[in-house]
């Protein structure tokens, strides 16, 4: 058995209040790590020709509010 079909067997057999709590923590969990990659990402320069393209965009007056 893999350590996610581990992880799969433990999560499946929680009650509803335990899921629920794991669920929540995931998500946070998850987040951090998103925030984390971003942050690696902007740090490293890999979004600044994105950036740059909605700089000029937005001085070009092709951007509508929401």
């Amino acid at each position: 058995m893999t350590d996610i079909e581990e992880l799969e067997a433990v999560v499946i057999n929680l009650p509803a209040d335990k899921l629920f709590q794991f669920s929540q923590w995931f998500e946070e969990f998850m987040a951090e790590q998103w925030d984390k990659k971003i942050e690696a990402d902007i740090l490293a320069g890999r979004l600044d020709k994105i950036a740059q393209q909605v700089d000029d965009h937005f001085n070009a007056g092709r951007v509508q509010p929401l």
